[in-house]
């Protein structure tokens, strides 16, 4: 292996690979941005099989995913791949690729944080669109609402509410619209107004531990900071920790950025609608007193790698 070089992964590089670069040179180590599309499998060019642009023959002491493009079923299942070969390689990866596996695929999230006993709106994920139909209408009938997802999304793109909307009926669209899979799961709606506009949570989960939260503030009911929501500081409570450590620790995440919403029914006062294990921070970083991407280096570093540190890892931020 390369002792002090790590590989970024990223399909993109810019503000986070820079912060995450930086990070790493305080702490002696190199960072390189790598595509996961560039790399290959190549059994006859390496003794390991594994070739990381960059690298020549050796391997990154670790690995840091920030992002991974998107493709062909084939290309995913291959970029993954590499992820999992470096694993069993002994190669520290943050997220590895099981967890972020579990995270991209909604149904699974949902699944997963249910049986760990994790507050979560109830969801299903059907391919029988009269089953998928029936669902709708009992839920409307009690007088819930249903967000619809893409089974692999981000960023807010591609939801739509279905069922019980402002007092009307919203029909579910075709499943051959929806890549022939329903992933519905029920709508938490709370109070708002012109004067004080909805919000949802973002908690930042470090090595187990909650680290930051801040405010999604929005008059629209997609609250992702892509989609023009305001971040607002707030305070990180012992129960939103809690919760959020809990679903981080459902999914096996190195570090996950935790979507949750308000809910005064729920034990604990809100639920988890999402876990992100290849979390963006630019939004939560305006809004949070310490590094966050040197807390993710330094405990890549400290947890992962066992190396000791000059300076502490960043501590947890109250406001």
């Amino acid at each position: 292996m390369t002792e002090r070089r790590v590989a970024i992964f990223t399909d993109e590089t810019g503000w986070h690979t820079r912060r995450l670069r930086q990070a790493l040179v305080r702490r002696g180590f190199e960072g390189r941005c790598v595509d996961l599309a560039a790399c290959r499998f190549d059994t006859a060019a390496s003794p390991h099989g594994v070739l990381i642009p960059g690298f020549g023959k050796a391997l990154p002491c670790a690995a840091i995913v920030r992002g991974i493009a998107g493709g062909s079923l084939e290309q995913i299942t291959k970029r993954l791949g590499i992820l999992h070969a470096l694993r069993e390689l002994g190669v520290p990866v943050y997220n590895e690729a099981r967890a972020i596996e579990r995270s991209v695929d909604k149904a699974m999230t949902s699944f997963l944080l249910h049986r760990a006993g994790v507050a979560t709106p109830q969801a299903w994920a059907v391919e029988d669109e009269a089953q998928a139909r029936r669902i709708l209408v009992r839920e409307a009938a009690a007088g819930h609402g249903l967000v619809v997802k893409p089974m692999f999304g981000s960023q807010g793109k591609g939801v739509l509410r279905v069922g019980a909307v402002d007092g009307g009926f919203v029909a579910l669209p075709p499943l051959g619209e929806l890549a022939g899979l329903a992933y519905l799961q029920r709508f938490v709606p709370q109070a708002e107004s012109p004067q004080a506009p909805g919000f949802d949570w973002r908690v930042l989960v470090i090595g187990g531990q909650a680290r930051a939260a801040m405010k999604r503030v929005s008059a629209h009911w997609v609250r992702n900071v892509a989609r023009g929501a305001r971040c607002q500081a707030c305070a990180l409570e012992p129960g939103l920790a809690a919760l959020a450590e809990a679903a981080a620790a459902a999914l096996g995440m190195d570090y996950a950025g935790v979507d949750l919403v308000p809910d005064a029914a729920a034990a604990s006062g809100a639920q988890v609608i999402e876990v992100n294990g290849v979390a963006a921070w630019r939004g939560l970083q305006r809004v949070t007193a310490f590094d966050i991407a040197q807390a993710l280096v330094d405990d890549l570093l400290a947890r992962r790698l066992g190396v000791g540190l000059d300076q502490g890892v960043a501590q947890v931020c109250h406001f």
